[in-house]
């Protein structure tokens, strides 16, 4: 009997985190985690989702926010949600690991701008063909999407043509798609830590590499490296999940403020990211970099590029997302 006793006192510590309040209880602590630091757009979106749900639920939640990997690096707080350790975390493609059409939200050169990319995954069709599925799989539900900026090329030679990236020696991140995208344009692609990148960078080990102008402005990439080439080749993407037996658990009318602050949190950033974009290129022109758009035939083969990495969802292995022409046709859909 005593170890009965012990046993179901040790199942309700558990699954207290798993359990969703009752109506009319007392206010909540939503403990959400992210990797980002303080001033980063996914911590700015993650304080402005706990303060519309706050005014929503005249104060029954209250949202803690854990920025720069505090409850630990991303697959770390990723496994404490879906353990329910964690109610919500906000992270990007990491999640891919757990169902590989997660992936698919940075698909190279499936955007055109930031416009499309909204109409797309704010509130689009796109981004509920991607997460066909995911909640099942993984114990966690996509509440949002939101960018964090497109990625471009900075290097320290002029990029005019798809011949100027051949053999070129390119940090990438680690990460399969960046890999196979880096392939396929003919980068000599380097993997390594974006830390690494500026002592790299001295010393010669790398040419240039590619990223979201906030990371390019905060480290002033463009006094190692002047030329940036405004490729927007990958949309990087996050958002914010949920354990899925949390939501569920949750009132009717609840479950509907949580969406409506993912919502409107989603959509502070999407208009935050354009504006940071327009601020972006003026810091980096005062700075000395020297800013220039693709011409239309480097676009067009870089878009050709990008077509034949898709072959990581489409052919068959680990990686392939049965859906994956749905989702493809209809992001194009959204093009204008």
């Amino acid at each position: 009997m005593k170890k009965w006793c012990v046993f179901l006192l040790i199942l309700s510590f558990v699954t207290v985190g798993l359990t969703a309040p009752a109506a009319g209880a007392d206010k909540v602590e939503i403990k959400i985690a992210g990797m980002k630091p303080e001033g980063e757009p996914e911590t700015l979106g993650m304080h402005k989702f706990g303060e519309i749900l706050g005014k929503l639920s005249g104060g029954k939640y209250e949202v803690k926010v854990f920025p720069n990997s505090q409850l630990g690096k991303e697959n770390a707080y990723i496994a404490s949600t879906r353990r329910g350790t964690i109610q919500m975390c906000a992270t990007g493609t990491q999640t891919s690991a757990l169902f590989p059409a997660m992936a698919m939200l940075e698909t190279p050169m499936l955007f055109d701008n930031l416009d499309h990319a909204r109409r797309a995954m704010n509130g689009g069709k796109t981004f509920d063909l991607i997460n066909k599925g995911f909640p099942e799989k993984s114990g966690l539900r996509t509440l949002n999407a939101f960018p964090l900026g497109f990625r471009h090329f900075y290097s320290k030679k002029p990029l005019k043509s798809m011949a100027d990236l051949q053999g070129l020696k390119m940090r990438v991140p680690n990460i399969p798609l960046y890999v196979n995208f880096a392939r396929e344009c003919g980068i000599s692609g380097q993997p390594m830590p974006f830390a690494e990148v500026p002592a790299a960078l001295d010393q010669g080990v790398i040419d240039g590499g590619d990223s979201p102008f906030a990371d390019i402005v905060a480290l002033k990439m463009y006094e190692i490296t002047p030329y940036i080439t405004l490729s927007g080749h990958i949309l990087v993407i996050h958002s914010l999940y949920i354990n899925e037996q949390f939501y569920q658990g949750l009132p009717e009318q609840d479950r509907k403020w949580f969406d409506q602050a993912a919502r409107e949190s989603a959509d502070y950033v999407w208009d935050l990211m354009a504006n940071l974009e327009k601020k972006a290129v003026k810091d980096i022109t005062d700075g000395g970099g020297k800013i220039s758009e693709p011409s239309p035939e480097f676009k067009a083969a870089m878009k050709e590029a990008g077509k034949r990495s898709w072959k990581l969802f489409t052919d068959p292995g680990p990686n392939q997302v049965p859906n994956v022409e749905e989702i493809l046709q209809s992001a194009e859909a959204y093009r204008k």
